[in-house]
């Protein structure tokens, strides 16, 4: 699917546009994963996720064209939102490889993570070029679920003791939704979107009103106003919920 069937709005414009910024550096493929592929994406509110593979080795001559085409697309709406990262034929293999990525406006590296490429192999959208299928090594249903647990034991379950984080809204949206996500990918093998994550966290046990907060900041207007109070007592209640049931997750398949 190219940009142009994207709908008419400040995402096509964007993603026409970036794609245009990208000409010079003959991409083989530019695919979108996460939301806009999975038809949870909404606009002004979700990250825009994409990889572009390129055809040859990312000199430095090549980050310096990558970070002077983001730049060019800076003041456009939305580009603050645009993730991308860069691959090439000869290093898209490894899952654990460092690769050129350009998010939260700047530039570092990072890895392609199994999560993203069974994402790509199962809904992810081209944009331009060949398909995932084509151009990337698939994700076995063991690599993916050992990924996601290693992810829930060494990444989530430190930072819940960390409880200056659970302040802000990234973090009690994103530990709660992972979590939800992560037993349903560990047990069944398949990835669920955000949305089906926030309609089974009720069932796994998660506060009924810190799941409405984040279900009315992501798909309607909030329902509460912004306190210190509020935010305090979200924090407990998400932090006394995600660890004992990460630790009872990474247990049961240690």
């Amino acid at each position: 699917m190219e940009a142009s069937h994207i709908e008419a709005s400040d995402t096509g414009t964007l993603v026409s546009r970036f794609l245009r910024e990208l000409t010079p550096l003959r991409p083989v493929a530019v695919w979108a994963h996460g939301s806009l592929a999975g038809g949870d994406y909404q606009e002004g509110r979700s990250d825009l996720d994409l990889i572009a593979m390129l055809p040859g080795k990312v000199t430095a001559g090549v980050v310096w064209r990558i970070a002077a085409a983001h730049a060019r697309l800076r003041r456009l709406p939305l580009a603050a939102a645009l993730h991308c990262t860069y691959l090439t034929a000869s290093t898209a293999a490894d899952p654990a490889r460092r690769h050129v990525t350009f998010a939260h406006q700047e530039l570092f590296r990072r890895s392609v993570t199994p999560v993203t490429r069974r994402e790509l192999h199962s809904f992810g959208r081209v944009l331009h070029g060949g398909t995932p299928s084509a151009l990337l090594p698939p994700v076995t249903d063991r690599e993916l679920g050992d990924f996601v647990l290693r992810d829930q034991r060494d990444f989530w379950r430190p930072a819940v003791d960390n409880a200056p984080l659970w302040t802000r809204d990234i973090w009690v949206d994103l530990g709660l939704v992972t979590f939800a996500r992560a037993c349903v990918t560990v047990r069944e093998g398949r990835l669920i979107s955000k949305r089906e994550a926030l309609d089974l966290l009720p069932g796994l046990g998660a506060p009924a009103e810190v799941v409405e907060d984040i279900r009315s900041r992501r798909y309607g207007a909030p329902v509460r106003p912004p306190n210190e109070e509020w935010t305090a007592r979200r924090a407990r209640l998400t932090r006394d919920y995600l660890g004992p049931e990460i630790d009872a997750l990474t247990a049961s398949y240690d």
